[in-house]
């Protein structure tokens, strides 16, 4: 609505590498993109002409919105009093404008689809800064960065300076604002201008709204971050992958092989007393499917005494045993590098000190490089038919294994055995399971989680039994199983399966950052 050519602000981040897409920021219009100020913005022009003696049309200024408030006012005031008009307006519209504003339907879910991929968010508009900020807290909307007084192609200045990689917007200044800062450009018509006058500004995308948006961004920067990945596996020549078998490493070998071709990778799963029954066997037959060499060198994280401690930082020495056998293997094989399935959600988790072991160690994350979260690589594993994409976290038993309680090969077997059991006891009666732990607390007491469906299927099995009679018909039945496969006693977790639930016991988790 306003226009000034002064400088945008500084841009967090900067220095990121303009558009790659693990650096992903997206851009918004405000009016009739995220919001409709319709009403807001002709009531507050008919009030400041009023006080000149002046009316508008209001249909006419409807259809106006989205260029600057003077070429706004210019047809219906004298040249000498569309200045002080216009700043009059601007006066006014906290007041006025800003109270009958709404947000658009779909503006929350973009916002949210955005940060989904760990992106941010980029307002940029003709009003002035402070008026763009009261207009979203009005509406409940909180952008990572607003930029005011930019119209059409001077919007370019703030998106290449904020990195923005695809821009929105309802007005054909805003396709020429975001085709100057080289920006792909969606525009919606929610605001005066059809989808006809807006494919002809050369918009790359014309959608009816922003209700259709998530969906599109989430394939749009899918494709962008696997073309990213694509390239950085090309460059590597060939790569030795750390392959526990689930969706992350089983990902990131399909996608090597599509790389580099299966004769330049090599699948490597270390076989240890912390791998799951059955983990291995499931292991093998992808790489099989793959094409690739599947290895399986032994570890043994029971000789290091931190992993054995069981301290906040145990992490840290079971990734630095699991390198410390595939960087040498690697390299006796003429491989070039080790990569690990390191995802972007993992990186911005507050606790995951194995990924320090495996950064001082020079292992490669191509998935967290490229900005993959751990819903996209289960996106793009389905995409490709990789029978792990909807396959549970499946954690290296060490987890299960209360901080403070010694590891040993016992323990780990014990878990592994209860968690079977748990499995089994469920099947047999009817209960599908999809995430399950058993957690070792410690002094012969074990705590069973279960994801929520398998909850309810519980609790439905013991509304069956008899009003009354559900504590006993658990303590018969599932907690005797997991009794029975060494544990003196067992409870189960009404709060159901948390994944890294164990961290919630540390005191200082900071400490293992």
């Amino acid at each position: 609505m306003d226009y000034d050519p002064a400088p945008p602000s500084p841009a967090p981040n900067a220095g990121a590498p303009y558009g790659a897409p693990a650096d992903l920021a997206v851009g918004f219009d405000l009016d009739m993109t995220l919001v409709d100020s319709s009403e807001g913005i002709v009531a507050t022009v008919r009030a400041a002409v009023a006080e000149r003696g002046y009316t508008v049309d209001d249909a006419v200024m409807a259809s106006s919105i989205g260029i600057p408030m003077e070429d706004m006012l210019a047809p219906f005031l004298p040249a000498d009093l569309v200045l002080p008009v216009a700043d009059r307006y601007r006066e006014l519209y906290p007041r006025i404008g800003v109270p009958l504003a709404f947000a658009l339907p779909g503006a929350a879910a973009a916002f949210d689809a955005v940060r989904a991929l760990h992106g941010r968010v980029v307002v940029v508009s003709a009003k002035p800064e402070p008026a763009v900020r009261l207009v979203l807290e009005h509406v409940g909307l909180q952008a990572d960065v607003v930029v005011g007084r930019l119209f059409a192609a001077d919007k370019a200045f703030a998106l290449r300076e904020h990195g923005v990689s695809v821009y929105v917007g309802d007005h054909p200044g805003d396709v020429l604002g975001a085709r100057a800062a080289s920006a792909f450009a969606v525009a919606v018509a929610t605001g005066p201008h059809d989808e006809a006058a807006l494919a002809a500004t050369g918009a790359d995308l014309v959608l009816p709204g922003l209700e259709q948006f998530a969906p599109w961004l989430a394939e749009h920067v899918l494709d962008q971050r696997l073309a990213d990945l694509h390239a950085r596996l090309s460059a590597t020549g060939s790569l030795m992958v750390a392959f526990s078998g689930g969706v992350d490493s089983a990902f990131l070998l399909a996608a090597a092989v599509r790389a580099l071709g299966p004769q330049n990778v090599v699948a490597a799963t270390a076989v240890s007393d912390s791998l799951a029954d059955g983990e291995l066997d499931q292991a093998a037959d992808l790489a099989r499917s793959l094409g690739v060499r599947h290895l399986t060198p032994r570890t043994d994280e029971l000789s290091r005494e931190g992993y054995r401690a069981n301290a906040g930082d145990r992490c840290f020495f079971c990734k630095a045993e699991l390198l410390d056998v595939l960087g040498p293997l690697a390299t006796s094989l003429g491989i070039v590098a080790v990569a690990t399935g390191t995802n972007a959600d993992d990186a911005l988790a507050g606790f995951r000190p194995g990924i320090k072991a495996a950064a001082e160690r020079g292992a490669l994350t191509p998935l967290r490089d490229a900005g993959f979260t751990k819903a996209q690589v289960r996106a793009a594993a389905a995409r490709w038919d990789l029978p792990t994409w909807d396959k549970p976290a499946a954690a290296c038993l060490s987890s299960r294994i209360a901080y403070g309680v010694q590891i040993s090969s016992s323990g780990l077997a014990r878990v592994d055995r209860a968690e079977a059991a748990v499995r089994h006891w469920c099947a047999e009666h009817g209960v599908g399971v999809r995430d399950l732990r058993v957690r070792d607390l410690g002094e012969d007491r074990a705590r069973i989680e279960l994801d929520d469906s398998a909850l309810a299927a519980l609790a439905a099995l013991e509304q069956l039994a008899g009003e009354g009679a559900g504590a006993g018909w658990r303590a018969g039945g599932l907690l005797a199983d997991v009794v029975t496969a060494g544990f003196s006693t067992a409870e189960l977790d009404p709060r159901g399966f948390r994944s890294g639930s164990m961290n919630e016991l540390l005191s200082t988790p900071e400490r293992y950052r």
